[in-house]
C-alpha cells in the first residue's frame, strides 16, 4: 500500500534514533526553530541573532548551543564574537525533516519580521 504523504521520505534506515529525538526536541522550541530560519541563508553573528530575536544575549546563546548539541549548527570565533551556521546535514531523514521545519516557518509573519529585524541589525553595525 503506497503511502503518498510519506512518499518523499528516504528509505534508508535511522541508524541512530537518539539522534533523530534530540533533533526533534531542538526544533521544538519557537525560539530555535527561528535562529534556524535566520541561518538558512548563511552566517549570522550572535550579536544579530540576539537584537533580530529581540531575546537576550545570553538566552540566544543558550538557545544556540542546544542547536549545536543536536547537531544543527556550527560556529566560529571571531575575536570576542561566536559566527553561526547551519550545519550540512548528512542524514537524509534528518535532512527533510530540518528542511520542512524551514520551509513552513518562512510562510509564517514571525520569520518575515525576523528577517527586517537581521537586516537593520546588520546595517546597524
Amino acid at each position: 500500500m503506497s503511502r503518498p504523504c510519506c512518499s518523499a521520505l528516504p528509505t534508508r534506515p535511522i541508524k541512530d534514533l537518539h539522534a533523530l529525538t534530540g533533533v526533534y526536541a531542538a526544533l521544538a522550541d519557537a525560539t530555535r526553530l527561528r535562529i534556524l530560519a535566520l541561518l538558512r541563508d548563511g552566517e549570522i553573528c550572535v550579536c544579530h541573532i540576539h537584537a533580530s530575536l529581540d531575546v537576550p544575549q545570553p538566552a540566544a546563546s543558550r538557545h544556540l548551543a542546544y542547536l549545536r548539541k543536536a547537531g544543527l549548527v556550527d560556529a566560529r570565533r571571531e575575536g570576542i564574537w561566536m559566527h553561526y551556521r547551519l550545519t550540512p546535514i548528512a542524514n537524509p531523514v534528518v535532512a527533510t525533516v530540518v528542511a520542512s521545519a524551514l520551509h513552513a516557518l518562512s510562510h509564517t509573519a514571525a520569520s518575515v519580521s525576523d528577517d527586517r529585524r537581521l537586516q537593520v541589525a546588520r546595517k546597524a553595525s
